[in-house]
């Protein structure tokens, strides 16, 4: 078997657990549950083991550091799934927080809370930032600068955006950001959702 297809993911509350899942499940990827919780509860190592066991690519994988602004354990799991020789990173879903004291990651583009691609940082409500450089603010994002990762798309927070991206609503905007990394990965399917 070759390396297994990741998109990495840095949020893990309950909320948007719920989100990535009901995404995972319209567009035919697998999604690691056990990956969320704040802060994540499982290594690197765990994670690598259970991406090797799901059932198919792509496989969703969630990480949070619970708005610690240091290197805490989403972080260092994640860094470890990224680095893995046998895992392929399609890309990552940067999501933002309100974390001072974060040096923040620059992304490729972001999908607001209107479900639009734009080329600014948004915040933690998925609304533009209008800084002009293009950086993400998040608790678990930093890390991000020093993975070889080809695409970091930029979100608010997963499953909330002032109730937009809600789960019941089919989490809109996390389904954007999920279908745009894997059409620019070559998954042509993942337009027809």
């Amino acid at each position: 078997m070759g390396k297994r297809k990741v998109i990495l993911i840095t949020d893990g509350d309950q909320v948007a657990r719920k989100a990535v899942e009901k995404v995972a499940a319209e567009v035919g990827c697998r999604v690691i549950s056990r990956s969320s919780g704040n802060p994540s509860p499982l290594s690197g190592q765990q994670l690598v083991r259970l991406i090797e066991h799901a059932k198919h690519d792509p496989v969703l994988v969630m990480f949070d550091d619970n708005g610690n602004g240091d290197y805490g354990y989403g972080e260092r799991a994640l860094e470890y799934v990224s680095n893995h020789p046998n895992i392929e990173v399609l890309g990552a879903i940067a999501v933002a927080s309100n974390t001072p004291m974060v040096d923040g990651v620059s992304v490729d583009f972001s999908i607001d809370q209107n479900c639009r691609m734009i080329e600014d940082a948004v915040d933690k409500d998925g609304l533009a930032a209008h800084s002009g450089d293009m950086v993400i603010y998040g608790d678990t994002v930093d890390v991000l600068s020093d993975c070889d990762v080809p695409m970091i798309v930029g979100v608010g927070d997963i499953g909330k955006m002032q109730g937009r991206d809600h789960f019941a609503k089919g989490a809109p905007i996390t389904k954007a950001a999920i279908l745009e990394i894997l059409k620019r990965s070559g998954y042509d399917h993942a337009a027809d959702h």
